[in-house]
């Protein structure tokens, strides 16, 4: 079989694999929430810039339905195609056809990349095929500098690199140190080339400045904030993020991947390709800024991995060098990788469908609980919109719905297909709610309140809110026969006054004023949602 046909064959099965996993698997949170973000289209958002979007309203409007979970996913299964393809003709180009597929395939194999953001509604799926797709304008243009149409060109990729998650910073970042190691690239540094690229990519960002600017730096600061540092180094953290890496790429592509990058930097010197240098550099600053800031708080193991994506053609040269030399053991090897992948994802899929690994609360077989099971936060929020349309609130023109939590309202108005209107009430984080309705719109209709398991508001702080309160329901979500999520839903008639949910000056010192008033006990009437739930809904 030839590499191209091979590549072929690579992208097809994977991504037939994924669209069905795509079509029977629930949403995530995060995805319920980035849902949202095609509902409301803007510059940019609380969270992330727009691509996210945009990727999203590919499929939700292309196949017209805005509830189908493969519609939501399918602009991501599509890109992340076009990213092992990227990754086969970066590395083919650098080191060879066979290079090239070893590359892709190593990609298709990582835990994160190969089973999630190829997958998922996230913004790491657009991101991945913007930075490969700036690599590989960017190595063409080092080649051959005096081409302005090859510095445009990165300049267009790597707008679409930022437009999907501010990582993309590190692009540039990395481009200059390269171009700073090397004495025979300096002079690029004064050449037209690398400006014009960055003058394009930032004119393609600046929707995403203006709307920051117009929102007092909002999603600026939130993401800015997540890297601050703490006191003290803390090894726990360290130890943290490096085992939560290995686990996200798997352990036999993290490892390689690691001890590529130490061995490109001891021979820097003797490296045969400026490509290899170009790679390291490109790896170095996301992957080392996000482990250091790892040495003083959590992060988030991803945040660094896009580093490391710059290094996969020379991991596809080193198993396409192993393939000649012991054909048998790679191949062996690889597969093992691959069946990996593979029952993983069958497993995924059969326990979100049975929880036949969930404990029940009395016992039982499993190895999991609903408190330690992933796949519980996507199942089961359809038997909550049935409830609520079993109710009448989803007819009702007077009711909105708000939880106290940005994803639990996510994943409630997925379900219920936006029938009614749904907020977060929260004053400490609403995310993106802040900015998809205003709070004076609220007032003078009845709000139905959906607390999921242990809701640690209490009652009694909407009291200044809503003129009376009505418990609706009390019941469990339940899988296969067991506990999924305790679900309790209160009305809440006429709101009295607008709760500062925003981000502006003014509801921010609201906000502080709220804060800073004592909890009082919660009336008595509303003892009896505090009780055990008295239905269950078994599905």
């Amino acid at each position: 079989m030839t590499p191209k046909r091979a590549l072929a064959l690579l992208i097809v099965v994977s991504t037939m694999i994924r669209l069905a996993a795509a079509a029977f698997l629930g949403l995530g949170n995060d995805e319920a929430y980035h849902f949202l973000y095609a509902l409301h289209p803007a510059p940019s958002y609380y969270d992330h810039p727009p691509m996210v979007a945009w990727v999203e309203m590919l499929g939700l409007f292309g196949m017209g339905d805005v509830s189908s979970k493969l519609a939501l996913r399918l602009g991501f299964v599509l890109l992340f195609a076009g990213s092992t393809w990227l990754m086969a003709r970066i590395a083919g180009r650098w080191f060879g056809a066979w290079a090239g597929f070893y590359a892709a395939l190593a990609l298709n194999l990582t835990g994160y990349y190969g089973l999630a953001a190829s997958t998922f509604a996230l913004p790491d799926g657009p991101l991945l095929f913007f930075w490969l797709l700036t690599i590989d304008r960017l190595s063409l243009a080092i080649d051959e500098p005096r081409r302005l149409g090859l510095w445009a060109c990165v300049g267009l990729a790597w707008g679409g690199a930022m437009l999907s998650k501010y990582h993309a910073v590190f692009l540039p970042a990395g481009t200059v140190l390269f171009l700073l190691l090397r004495p025979t690239q300096r002079r690029r540094l004064i050449e037209p080339g690398p400006y014009l690229a960055i003058a394009i990519g930032l004119a393609i960002f600046s929707p995403v400045i203006v709307w920051n600017a117009s929102n007092g730096w909002a999603s600026f600061a939130f993401q800015g904030k997540r890297a601050v540092v703490g006191p003290a180094f803390r090894l726990d953290y360290l130890l943290g993020a490096l085992g939560a890496q290995a686990a996200y790429f798997f352990p036999w592509i993290w490892l390689p991947l690691i001890a590529i990058g130490w061995r490109l930097a001891r021979r820097w010197n003797e490296l045969e390709t400026e490509h290899e240098r170009l790679a390291l550099c490109l790896c170095a600053l996301p992957l080392g800024v996000f482990t250091a800031v790892a040495c003083f708080r959590p992060v988030l193991p991803h945040w660094g991995l896009v580093g490391l994506v710059s290094l996969f053609p020379i991991l596809g040269r080193d198993l396409a060098d192993q393939s000649l030399a012991l054909p048998s053991r790679t191949r062996r090897k690889l597969s093992v990788a691959a069946c990996f992948s593979l029952v993983l994802l069958a497993v995924a899929v059969s326990e979100y469908r049975f929880g036949w690994l969930q404990r029940g609360e009395a016992g039982g077989f499993g190895v999991l609980t609903r408190r330690t099971d992933p796949t519980i936060d996507s199942y089961g929020w359809d038997q909550i919109a049935d409830r609520l349309d079993r109710l009448g609130i989803l007819d009702d023109p007077r009711a909105f719905i708000f939880t106290r939590n940005w994803y639990m309202s996510a994943q409630i108005a997925h379900a219920t297909a936006m029938k009614r209107p749904v907020v977060c009430y929260n004053l400490d984080d609403p995310r993106g709610f802040a900015f998809w309705s205003e709070p004076e719109q609220w007032v003078g209709r009845d709000g139905v309140l959906v607390m999921i398991n242990d809701d640690y508001t209490p009652l009694s702080f909407y009291d200044q809110w809503f003129e009376s309160c009505k418990p609706l329901d009390d019941f469990w979500v339940e899988r296969s026969g067991k506990p999924v999520r305790r679900v309790r839903i209160l009305r809440f008639t006429n709101q009295l006054a607008a709760l500062p949910y925003q981000f502006t000056p003014s509801q921010a010192a609201e906000r502080a004023a709220l804060r800073s008033q004592p909890s009082e006990p919660a009336p008595a009437p509303r003892a009896a949602i505090d009780s055990g739930p008295r239905d269950r809904v078994a599905r």
